[in-house]
């Protein structure tokens, strides 16, 4: 099964309209999973009908057993991330947002006191769309292990992909964890920019992460009209670095209108719409026959 990820080093470039878009173009069996944790928004535009819910328990945080805590303070003197305070009662409590796990707390206690326990820092979604599986996820607000909570994503999407040609990956932006999360064990990925000095910075940035890891590089120019001039340093930076740029889609405000409507853009007429059936059939070129 091919695993192909759609990233963009910076948010608001269009990763998810290509995603949704390369899901209607695509040949073959697919399913899809939405590995944006804290902001995942795939489903927006591919209808899905939700299955299961699976609880996510990244790390363990500490907790105050009150009745054998003799509020000697020592655990609050010694928390570097400020987690644990004393209530209006007296009573020492942990703040699980700021709780790292880091077990100094438990360390210090001379009554044993703290010990560290599971915490459920978000869910795992499974649903059915038209085209296939998509495994999405809701990180709890405040929590951190968004890598942990990818990789788990991935894992589940791959289990439900069992008899499925294609895994079609929407990525996180940036270049932090997840994203090397997303990174890892795939084919292929799609760099979606659009012409501009912060898109072209961070594009820079993302491919040399993605060095890292042995896959095909692919790039997408959205918005391409807007700065013709942008665009061409896009390309010549593509060029330097052998790059190939699959397709630079126009500024057209029918994406708005499906995006609005919660549908592919693929699924309305025009210029975007056009350029993004030829993109997909390009890219299926380059993955089902890399010789070419």
């Amino acid at each position: 099964m091919l695993q192909v990820a759609v990233l963009s080093g910076k948010g608001g470039t269009g990763k998810t309209v290509v995603t949704a878009a390369l899901s209607d173009i695509l040949p073959g069996r697919k399913s899809f999973a939405d590995c944006d944790v804290e902001a995942a928004n795939l489903s927006l535009l591919l209808s899905p009908r939700e299955k299961e819910r699976i609880p996510f328990y990244g790390m363990k945080k500490a907790r105050i057993r009150e009745e054998a805590c003799v509020s000697c303070g020592l655990c609050s003197a010694t928390c570097r991330f400020h987690a644990i305070s004393q209530d209006s009662g007296g009573a020492y409590r942990v703040d699980p947002i700021r709780c790292e796990g880091c077990a100094v707390c438990r360390d210090v206690c001379p009554e044993r006191a703290i010990s560290l326990v599971e915490h459920r820092d978000g869910e795992i979604i499974i649903a059915e769309t038209e085209q296939g599986p998509l495994v999405s996820a809701e990180l709890t607000p405040g929590c951190g292990n968004s890598g942990l909570l990818v990789h788990e994503v991935k894992r589940v999407a791959q289990r439900e992909s069992k008899d499925r040609d294609l895994l079609l990956i929407d990525g996180p932006p940036g270049i932090g964890c997840p994203v090397i999360s997303t990174l890892s064990g795939i084919n292929a990925v799609v760099l979606v920019t659009e012409p501009g000095i912060a898109a072209l910075h961070d594009l820079d940035r993302l491919f040399r992460v993605s060095l890292g890891f042995s896959l095909s590089h692919f790039v997408i120019i959205n918005r391409t009209d807007l700065n013709p001039d942008y665009t061409k340093k896009i390309e010549n930076f593509c060029a330097e670095r052998s790059i190939p740029v699959i397709g630079k889609i126009p500024f057209d405000p029918g994406v708005v209108e499906a995006v609005r409507d919660g549908v592919p853009v693929t699924r309305r007429n025009g210029a975007a719409s056009d350029e993004l059936e030829k993109i997909g059939k390009r890219l299926a070129e380059r993955l089902l026959q890399p010789s070419r």
